[in-house]
């Protein structure tokens, strides 16, 4: 077993469940600590998410701990999530260690690998913690989930190699919080429990005081303090880890298909794959004033969007098969080409989104492929281009330009690319260009040269805020609706206004002396 690595005052944020709010509650703190003036970096040992982000070294981490790491004010480091799990299919994942994929697993297979990623996870610790005043950790899922202990690397058993001192949080909006904190307590064990500090409870909605004599009583059965209670913070738009909230219809500005076209909003529509992933391509436009977001699951709740996202796939050869099977390919089709030929609107496809776009995907490795074993599928046949999926996987942090063709003027994008598609274009025109000119993005121009139909490798094009408010205005003009002004998409603000929230809520002098600070 490795050796403990360097002993600095370690915060970490567990929840009694997934998606309790453990990682804006650390990146809150990561904030709150950093204005202070104290060195501090934030550690995740293993993820499992959906929304990924690349580093400047081209490594592929958590969209979560990248977050983290601007609320510290550092550029994101793979060894701040040394271990990242994404899925691919219900039993099977690509494991990604210190950045670099190092192949797929089922969970068995996984389970025989954990060794190793541990080794690389004492590591990532070690070399982050040196130097640092201070370490915000997190957890995953539930620390109390007795058929994963043998094998966690990422809850309890990181506590006690960094000897963190551990804030359970429970999310009371979904109900039954107080039974999650004692029962997650109860089924810890006596090691295990020693590391806990106290409770916070998350997203709470009216008066505070009434929850006192609850937490009493929770505080007397497990012998451990309330930090105190962090309200609901209504209209937050920072990325998000992964799907979860989104799948539940959470996600802040995001309606679904079944709500009604409002007048004077531009309507927008987000195809939901069943192995969507980085949705956050779609955080700058929920942002954005004067747009109604939606997520969109069957062809009925389609209708006639300005602008439709078939957004970023962990396998897309299954999504090729949900879009046939659910009619959305009959349904996108149609109405791509009706925006080719009556010259306003557009469909875009984003990474994965791009490949369906297109005529064709192999996967000769097998890399995607389900029980049914194929190994090649048709397109939605909307752009004349083919993908090859290969073992290699691209990682890059990358600058372009997209041209005019597709909102009126030649304006700079960033983002960055994950992918192990390989396209090839068959006649489609190039509509983005990366900064050695290499295409990074096709589309099907209409009469009046404009792309009606066009896909890009690059997450994040949406973030440029010159070139998201020029497709918009755009947009606007087509449908016949009044200007509006664009938003600036900043995270700082969101994150202090998290911070702030969290300042006020919990007794930062009680873990101030908890840590030693």
């Amino acid at each position: 077993m490795p050796e403990a690595g360097p002993r600095v005052p370690a915060l970490m944020v567990q929840g009694t469940c997934s998606d309790a709010g453990k990682s804006l509650i650390a990146a809150a703190f990561c904030r709150l600590f950093a204005r202070r003036g104290l060195k501090v970096a934030p550690f995740k040992a293993q993820n499992m998410a959906l929304n990924s982000f690349v580093t400047l070294k081209g490594e592929e981490m958590g969209r979560a701990q990248a977050l983290q790491a601007a609320a510290c004010g550092l550029e994101p480091d793979a060894r701040m999530n040394p271990v990242l799990l994404k899925p691919v299919s219900d039993q099977g994942s690509q494991v990604i260690v210190l950045g670099s994929p190092v192949g797929m697993m089922r969970v068995r297979e996984y389970m025989a690998y954990k060794r190793k990623a541990w080794r690389a996870v004492c590591r990532a610790w070690a070399e982050l913690a040196t130097g640092c005043d201070l370490m915000v950790l997190e957890g995953a899922g539930s620390p109390a989930e007795i058929n994963l202990r043998r094998h966690d690397i990422v809850n309890m058993r990181m506590a006690a190699h960094a000897g963190a001192k551990v804030l359970l949080v429970a999310d009371i909006d979904r109900g039954g919080a107080f039974a999650a904190l004692a029962g997650t307590m109860a089924l810890l064990g006596r090691a295990d429990r020693a590391h806990v500090a106290g409770f916070a409870l998350n997203r709470f909605r009216g008066d505070a005081s009434l929850l006192a004599p609850a937490m009493e009583a929770v505080s007397r059965r497990t012998r451990r303090p309330f930090f105190g209670v962090v309200p609901m913070i209504p209209g937050l738009r920072l990325p998000e880890e992964d799907s979860v909230s989104f799948k539940l219809g959470r996600s802040p500005g995001m309606g679904t298909g079944r709500e009604p076209a409002a007048p004077g909003l531009l309507d927008v529509a987000l195809i939901d794959l069943p192995h969507i992933s980085n949705v956050t391509d779609c955080d700058a436009l929920r942002a954005e004033p004067g747009l109604r977001l939606r997520a969109v699951r069957r062809p009925e709740e389609l209708g006639q969007p300005q602008l439709v996202i078939l957004p970023g796939s962990r396998n897309s050869m299954a999504d090729m098969a949900f879009l046939r099977a659910s009619g959305l390919a009959d349904a996108l089709r149609a109405h791509a080409l009706d925006c080719l030929e009556a010259g306003r609107g557009a469909v875009v496809g984003i990474c994965g989104g791009l490949q369906l776009l297109g005529e064709r995907i192999d996967d000769p490795l097998g890399l995607e492929a389900g029980k049914s074993g194929e190994r090649a599928v048709a397109g939605l046949g909307l752009l004349p281009l083919t993908t090859e999926l290969a073992p290699g996987k691209t990682l890059r942090r990358t600058e372009g330009t997209a041209l005019p063709a597709l909102a009126g003027e030649a304006l700079p994008v960033t983002g960055y690319e994950i992918h192990h598609g390989v396209s090839e274009s068959r006649g489609a025109q190039v509509i983005m260009r990366d900064g050695e000119g290499a295409p990074l993005g096709w589309g099907r121009l209409d009469a009046g040269h404009t792309a009606r139909i066009w896909g890009t490798y690059l997450h994040g094009v949406f973030d440029s805020d010159s070139f998201r408010h020029a497709l918009l205005r755009r947009l606007r003009r087509e449908a016949g609706l009044a200007p509006v002004a664009g938003a600036t998409w900043d995270l700082g603000p969101e994150l202090d206004r998290v911070a702030d929230v969290v300042a006020a809520s919990l007794d930062l002098a009680a873990i101030d002396r908890l840590l030693g600070l």
